[in-house]
């Protein structure tokens, strides 16, 4: 090797080294919501300079560099445009649809690299059909699940043998796979069939999933989608692709973890046992009938609170009520009274939705806790404020075993000696289970739209003050 390649080639994995690290210090810094939008910066410098460093060296000829620097140009002005305009309440489907773009990426690179046919070994194809198999099935499955989220899908897919259906898909994917792997590749045709059971797989697994369990279906497809570029840049010998994908990867896999764990459940009963659609769950057993509250009677009831704990949930996020939330707020604490937010796992329709949104409103840090920090809270506050959120305060979570949610650890809303729940209509949440915190003797129900109730709440604090 000449002084001159050495330099580059040097040159070329020194900055993939520093492109990596600055991924991982910026992964770190988004761990926390006060450091999260910092991290982000970070992580976008290390994809900047590894995307440069790979056009500078990647050696094509300059009517394929052309080809590549307009596609990075058209993708990122897609981006940057959809970014800006997308509105909150939109982003968990945003970021379901980049998860999908993500592993559709990387089943591309298994497949130029597959119909090439140049394969220098069996390990080599076997790693680029692992890549693609898991690209592929990110792809399609991330598309289904934006769709739910859109609204575009309006139901679960689900019929007699439907488990019997996907195993044989994923029998034939691997199959096909194997005599890729055999033949050394000698079946275009063959090749194409595996993408295509590749895509059906992952469409046929997330039609039956219902809308609650989109959050951690999301994160799911988040982690293939980070091993699928792991595995590709293995393919493309490029570490930076080897070292993002990885950390993406396990990333995604242990926020997988802690998604299911919040709600007690395996990931396998996430994907194959067909719970969380609305109106499939049945009522859980709750019997009683909601009290109603007026806004006027609720105002007074916080203005004279010593402690109130908001729970936000997605009604709050369809409403973009976050902002008038946190003016009420702010007047309570003008009162003397002390607030606090409690945040569930899954709240919401993906994770660290209610985050994003109370920082988006200019909540402090300080003010917001986890499930864990909070619960031992409730029982010592005068008010429970529920906004919008449903199945993360059930209390048959807790107490009634015949409920489809028996055991998944809850907000312990129906601990507080009053509790006040402002919500759109008697409906069900979405997993479509009655809400036994509903019919409680210290709850009353604030119907209506988020914002417009929160909007309502100030006036009659001020009044009350």
């Amino acid at each position: 090797m000449s002084g001159a390649t050495f330099s580059t080639q040097t040159l070329l994995q020194l900055s993939y080294l520093v492109a990596a690290a600055l991924f991982i210090v910026g992964l770190k810094r988004m761990s926390s919501p006060l450091t999260a939008v910092s991290g982000v910066r970070w992580a976008g410098v290390g994809m900047l300079l590894a995307t440069v460093v790979t056009l500078a060296f990647m050696g094509a000829s300059p009517e394929n560099l052309a080809l590549v620097i307009g596609a990075v140009v058209v993708g990122g002005a897609l981006a940057w445009v959809s970014g800006k305009r997308v509105a909150m309440t939109n982003m968990p489907q945003m970021i379901a649809l980049y998860n999908g773009m993500g592993g559709g990426a990387a089943a591309a690179i298994a497949a130029v690299e597959l119909y090439r046919g140049d394969a220098p070994n069996a390990t080599h194809l076997t790693i680029a059909l692992i890549g693609g198999f898991i690209g592929s099935v990110s792809f399609s499955g991330s598309l289904i699940a934006f769709g739910k989220l859109q609204g575009l899908i309006t139901r679960s897919v689900r019929f007699g043998g439907q488990k019997v259906v996907n195993l044989a898909i994923l029998i034939a994917t691997l199959v096909l796979g194997a005599s890729i792997v055999v033949a050394a590749h000698d079946s275009l045709q063959m090749v194409s069939a595996f993408f295509v059971m590749a895509l059906l797989l992952g469409i046929a697994m997330t039609l039956p999933i219902g809308g609650a369990d989109m959050p951690v279906v999301i994160s799911l497809y988040n982690a293939l989608t980070g091993l699928a570029v792991g595995f590709e840049g293995f393919v493309l010998d490029n570490a930076a692709m080897i070292i993002a994908g990885t950390v993406v990867g396990a990333a995604g896999t242990l926020l997988t973890q802690l998604m299911a764990k919040a709600m007690n459940r395996s990931l396998g009963n996430v994907l194959f046992a067909n719970f969380g659609e609305s109106g499939s769950s049945g009522t859980g057993g709750v019997t009683g009938t909601q009290k109603a509250i007026e806004a006027a009677d609720a105002g007074v009831m916080l203005a004279f609170s010593q402690k109130v704990i908001v729970v936000p949930g997605y009604g709050m996020a369809v409403a973009q009520a976050q902002h008038k939330v946190w003016e009420l707020c702010q007047l309570l604490i003008e009162h003397g009274v002390q607030v606090r937010f409690a945040i569930h796992p899954v709240a919401g329709r993906m994770p660290g939705h209610m985050n994003v949104l109370l920082a988006e409103a200019g909540v402090p840090y300080e003010l917001i806790a986890d499930l864990d920090e909070i619960n031992a809270e409730f029982e010592t506050a005068d008010v429970a404020l529920i906004i919008g959120a449903n199945d993360v305060v059930n209390p048959d979570a807790r107490n009634n075993r015949q409920s489809p949610i028996y055991g998944m650890p809850i907000l312990n809303a129906d601990k507080a000696k009053n509790v006040v729940v402002i919500k759109r209509g008697q409906g069900q949440g979405f997993s479509g289970i009655d809400n036994a915190l509903f019919v409680l003797d210290q709850t009353r129900m604030l119907y209506g739209d988020a914002q417009g109730a929160a909007g309502q709440l100030i006036q009659a604090v001020k009044a009350a003050g």
